[in-house]
């Protein structure tokens, strides 16, 4: 049974805490594959076009045969995490699967849709808070926090912390950065960089 692992978000742009994250994950499981799942309709925000995130993701995981993308999401509209799961399932039959989210959004997950059925389809990859958060005692202990929460449901959740470098990048830092002009080489890889010159994006807003 091969091990592949989901990475949803906006990707709005991808930055090196993204690939740090997944890379971390590809080998301390370890996994074949990681999938990045760009979302079409992030709920309550306004994001770049899918194709130019799409466009961004795939330039910088092109050198890694241990990344790929999925258009799963592209022609959604609202976007359902278990949808996702279903979807892939069928494409990737005889598959462990897991999913990558950071702490923050590991916390909301007894609130998903279909959050219970979808706990106990996959193991969950949880990357810690960003510097400034909880060390990783306390992380360990929010994630069993939730674990409880659904356990009480008589929901089974397999779970792990993975051990990251700590690299306090966000996209919304790179977003403002573009926004007053300022360089974000070195944040971004340069393939995404120049795209983002290129196509002159978050510049404005």
């Amino acid at each position: 049974m091969q091990r592949l692992a989901i990475f949803g978000g906006t990707f709005d742009p991808i930055h090196w805490g993204h690939l740090v994250l997944a890379q971390t994950a590809l080998h301390q499981v370890p996994l074949e594959q990681v999938i990045w799942v760009p979302s079409q309709n992030p709920p309550h925000k306004q994001a770049a076009l899918f194709e130019h995130r799409v466009e961004m993701v795939q330039r910088a995981i092109a050198d890694n045969p241990g990344f790929t993308v999925s258009l799963v999401e592209k022609n959604r509209g609202a976007s359902y995490a278990i949808d996702t799961l279903i979807d892939l399932s069928a494409d990737y039959p005889n598959t462990h699967w897991y999913w990558i989210v950071g702490l923050d959004t590991f916390q909301t997950l007894p609130r998903w849709y279909r959050g219970q059925e979808l706990a106990q389809l996959c193991d969950w990859l949880i990357a810690p808070r960003l510097p400034g958060g909880e060390n990783i005692a306390q992380s360990e202990l929010i994630c069993k926090e939730v674990e409880q929460k659904l356990t009480q449901q008589t929901v089974s959740i397999q779970w792990h912390l993975l051990h990251i470098p700590l690299v306090g990048l966000s996209s919304s830092l790179i977003r403002n950065l573009c926004r007053e002009r300022q360089s974000i080489r070195y944040l971004v890889p340069e393939s995404v960089r120049l795209y983002i010159e290129d196509h002159n994006l978050y510049t404005n807003g």
